[in-house]
């Protein structure tokens, strides 16, 4: 894909965690390698998902797309500006243009305030730094608008967090999220913690707010069947690297990494003859530690596919070469031999 248009542009992103040891003289003795390298680009109006196992970096990219880590290395650019690169009180003023959705509805909103509070508060901090052209009133109507946007009676207003349901919390996170009118929502997880019957729902008022407020989303998810249908593309990651990434169609139809196919094959199919004749693919061993320095493909020690050169060698994320198992659709890139050159 190409980075012209691209609202977000991440590239080489690094974030390490020192791992120390000592009671009284602290040393650190390695690191742990939570995103290993990675590069992506996200388009205006586009929703890209993340997706992998527990623990492999996705929820961490998108707390250091955010800013909410530090980088250990690489640039996240945001319409051409490096975040990275911004002091305090930039960066302050460019998240008026990026927000979160997090993943627990519970513990993302203060128990203390009121829904009108939450939703106003982040108007109130930039209105009064002067940052946004906006009085009490207008203020007022904007928490009455966005209300009504995410499905929440105005009548709600003088709640508390304590007195929703799971999903109408979820709702007020999202509205709070949508105060600032931000470009891009990085949304970790913001499904995963509700009933089946109420994911859909939410991920519905989700697309519904991305076609009303022209919204990019960054959509964090381990379920791959949500991420099919709220994505335009998705990216697997694994052990901190993007091993796959393509439109949701092509990758949901023509998986061509192992480890995609293995996480493909595990998702339950609705036709119960199909789903008892189909063969899952079994992935030998455990998920690798992140702090352990290794040459190589990451996903070696667990593919049934593995070559002599993987293990000496890191492939590139890089569209097929001509002539592999399928054609693949255009964007589809993959981090592996077996669909690359010498």
């Amino acid at each position: 894909m190409s980075a012209e248009g691209a609202l977000l542009e991440v590239s080489g992103l690094k974030v390490y965690f020192p791992v120390e040891k000592g009671i009284i003289v602290r040393k650190r003795v390695g690191w742990v390698r939570a995103v290993d390298g990675v590069d992506f680009q996200v388009s205006r109006g586009e929703s890209l998902g993340l997706v992998g196992e527990s623990g492999c970096g996705k929820s961490t990219t998108a707390m250091a797309v955010a800013r909410l880590e530090a980088l250990t290395a690489g640039k996240v650019l945001f319409e051409g500006r490096d975040l990275a690169a911004l002091n305090p009180t930039e960066l302050r003023r460019a998240r008026k243009d990026f927000q979160l959705v997090f993943q627990d509805p519970w513990s993302s909103l203060d128990p203390r305030m009121r829904v009108r509070d939450i939703i106003a508060e982040p108007m109130q901090i930039f209105a009064r730094r002067g940052e946004l052209d906006l009085d009490g009133a207008a203020i007022e109507a904007r928490v009455a608008s966005l209300m009504e946007s995410c499905g929440l009676s105005k009548s709600f207003a003088e709640r508390y967090p304590h007195e929703f349901s799971g999903g109408q919390r979820q709702r007020v996170g999202i509205a709070r999220a949508l105060a600032l009118g931000p470009k891009l929502i990085i949304a970790d997880e913001p499904v995963s913690a509700l009933d089946v019957s109420i994911q859909s729902q939410i991920l519905n008022l989700l697309k519904d707010l991305q076609r009303q407020f022209n919204l990019t989303f960054l959509f964090i998810a381990h379920d791959l069947a949500v991420v099919e249908y709220f994505c335009d593309r998705i990216a697997v990651m694994y052990l901190g690297r993007i091993v796959e990434i393509a439109s949701s169609s092509q990758l949901n139809h023509m998986p061509l990494h192992p480890y995609t196919r293995a996480l493909l094959s595990a998702v339950p199919l609705p036709d119960p003859a199909k789903e008892r004749s189909r063969k899952r693919l079994i992935l030998k061993g455990d998920v690798p530690s992140p702090s352990i320095e290794r040459a190589g493909c990451p996903f070696r020690e667990r593919c049934s596919e593995a070559m002599e050169r993987c293990a000496h060698e890191a492939p590139r994320l890089s569209p097929p070469a001509p002539g592999g198992s399928g054609p693949a659709g255009p964007g589809h890139e993959v981090s592996c031999f077996l669909y690359q050159g010498n």
